[in-house]
């Protein structure tokens, strides 16, 4: 059976962590491989990660040209992955908020859903060093997410996740609108309205290790937007169609 698994991390300026995530990645299955896309960091992310590929088969790299966000990152580490012979795919942050000791979860849970979320609000709240109005923010934009769109997830906008390559292959990702942190909503949502079984698991969530955020205004705003696009796409049905079946 076929297990190996393509874990897609975007960077930009995250040189101070990139090399630790990798290891400890690495260090969790024989068959988990690392994807850095890195969006042209000028602090040299990119560089360092290239002198790892010459050294271990398990490392690769994407360069783009600029920051180009978060979304089209995942969407060009897929593309890459999907023509090569990778069963699963694994989106994680580069910071250390997602912890790699996580992974042997997904990897079992995958094995029995098709899509398998990391929530920080499945059966309470699991973040760390979080100050009271980002966590606020946080738990104010799943509630509005759950209402606009019926997508049943405690944290719909977690970036800690993984996905069986039929579900990808399913998606038209070149009709994925949203870029940042509403990008992990909208996959989420195209794969439940498409019956693919989904699942939470709990993680703890850590703010991040060194660096700086990537939040924005203008990520908060499209996000503002998007649900309502993807809701109205589907005539604001609450249910999935169909029940897939790529197992």
């Amino acid at each position: 059976m076929n297990e190996k698994t393509l874990v897609i991390i975007p960077t930009y300026n995250e040189k101070e962590n990139v090399e630790k995530v990798i290891s400890l990645v690495l260090a969790q299955a024989p068959t988990l491989e690392v994807l850095i896309v890195d969006d042209g960091s000028p602090d040299g992310t990119g560089d360092l990660v290239e002198a790892l590929t010459r050294t271990n088969p398990r490392v690769h790299l994407l360069r783009r040209a600029g920051k180009q966000g978060l979304g089209t990152a995942y969407i060009a580490g897929f593309k890459w992955g999907l023509v090569r012979d990778y069963a699963y795919f694994q989106e994680m942050d580069c910071d250390l908020s997602h912890d790699p000791r996580e992974l042997p979860n997904f990897q079992k849970a995958i094995r029995e859903y098709d899509l398998v979320i990391g929530s920080r609000y499945k059966d309470g709240i699991r973040v760390v060093n979080w100050p009271l109005r980002r966590l606020i923010l946080s738990k104010g934009a799943a509630l509005y997410v759950r209402l606009v769109t019926g997508l049943p997830v405690a944290d719909p906008t977690g970036g800690f996740k993984c996905f069986r390559r039929e579900v990808l292959e399913a998606i038209d990702l070149d009709s994925v609108k949203s870029n940042g942190y509403a990008f992990q909503v909208e996959l989420s949502y195209k794969a439940w309205m498409r019956g693919y079984r989904l699942v939470e698991i709990p993680i703890t969530f850590a703010d991040r290790f060194a660096g700086t955020s990537k939040m924005s205004g203008g990520i908060i705003r499209e996000a503002l937007v998007v649900v309502w696009m993807l809701a109205r796409s589907q005539g604001f049905r609450r249910w999935p169609r169909v029940q897939a079946t790529a197992r």
